[in-house]
């Protein structure tokens, strides 16, 4: 039995637990605040909510900086804690995989259980993610093993097992080339937005648009384009994607092999940029810091589609969730000394 932790901010991680659990040979049970998937092959948990109310009510939610997230005297983080408590004692599981929290890593070990972590780009040497990757039986690294995260230590390194991007649409074939290349113009660009939150305001996507009146925008998720339950068509349909740089947003982008040009976001300990700067030493993608200005939209767009998709091959390779699914069996086998 694998107990697999899910964050519910975004939904990268729940798409990431979905493509693995669908190709474990162990059985996995979910805890989230998040409700149960309706493919979801297992058990499934229900936690409560440790986010709610005004954070500054909650005194010093990091522990002295030891811990990310520990809201004092908060109900709902002793509720969650409590709970996943009650189960590993109830289920007695061979793995925990925390994607991801550092507190439930922590609460894990400390009651047996060997973890496994997702591991994440960007600056991690703090001492609550130094805590969680050095306590962890294994790191689950979604890219690829020619671009690692540079600077990580040795004993880190040396328990990685990098699987490549993998998403929902692995296994899936991509529009073929023929189709793309007869459509009429104005080419189409996908703005390709996650749920988790976004930098860009409409007004400087309105600017874009204005400037390359040769190409046609459609915009899927953030707060103002439409939500497909399914985006693989919309996806394929694309000349080129416009995107942050998600885990789970640059899987889904390179399972359907589009051009894109990816726009790093503001995040916690500087992810999407760490990641935008693997994307650009591997030349998997057009690459911009920061929202490029009005007028340097025409020439992006066609810099990345002249660049092609082929080279997504690399970042993700189509069978990363299942090399993750095996490398958390491995390790629930060798917690149980099987």
């Amino acid at each position: 039995m694998i107990g697999y932790y899910v964050h519910h901010h975004g939904s990268g991680h729940l798409h990431r637990a979905r493509s693995i659990a669908a190709h474990s040979p162990l059985p996995v049970t979910g805890l989230s605040s998040l409700p149960a998937p309706d493919d979801w092959p297992g058990a499934w948990v229900r936690l409560p909510r440790d986010d709610d109310g005004d954070p500054t009510a909650f005194g010093d939610v990091t522990a002295g900086g030891r811990l990310h997230w520990a809201p004092v005297g908060h109900a709902g983080l002793r509720g969650r804690m409590a709970r996943i408590a009650e189960w590993i004692a109830a289920a007695s599981p061979a793995l925990l995989v925390s994607d991801v929290s550092v507190e439930v890593a922590l609460l894990a070990r400390l009651l047996g259980v060997p973890t496994a972590v997702a591991a994440m780009r960007g600056e991690r040497t703090d001492t609550p993610h130094r805590t969680a990757y050095d306590l962890a039986e294994l790191l689950l690294a979604p890219w690829p093993a020619a671009l690692p995260e540079p600077g990580w230590p040795e004993h880190w390194r040396a328990k990685t097992v990098h699987t490549g991007a993998f998403s929902r649409f692995d296994g899936r074939s991509p529009a073929p080339v023929d189709e793309r290349a007869g459509r009429t113009r104005p080419r189409r660009v996908l703005l390709f937005m996650g749920s988790g939150g976004r930098d860009v305001s409409t007004a400087e996507v309105a600017a874009a648009r204005a400037a390359a009146p040769g190409w046609r925008w459609t915009t899927l998720g953030g707060p103002d384009g439409r939500w497909e339950a399914d985006p693989w068509p919309a996806l394929c349909a694309a000349d080129v994607v416009v995107t942050h740089a998600g885990q789970n947003a640059l899987a889904e982008c390179a399972a359907a092999r589009r051009p894109a040009v990816v726009v790093p976001q503001e995040r916690p300990f500087g992810e999407q940029a760490a990641t935008g700067r693997a994307l650009a030493r591997g030349r998997l993608a057009v690459v911009a810091p920061r929202w490029p200005e009005a007028g340097d939209w025409a020439p992006l767009l066609e810099r990345a589609h002249g660049h092609g998709g082929d080279r997504w091959s690399q970042w993700a390779p189509g069978d990363g969730a299942v090399r993750a699914a095996r490398a958390l069996a491995d390790a629930a086998y060798r917690g149980k000394g099987a």
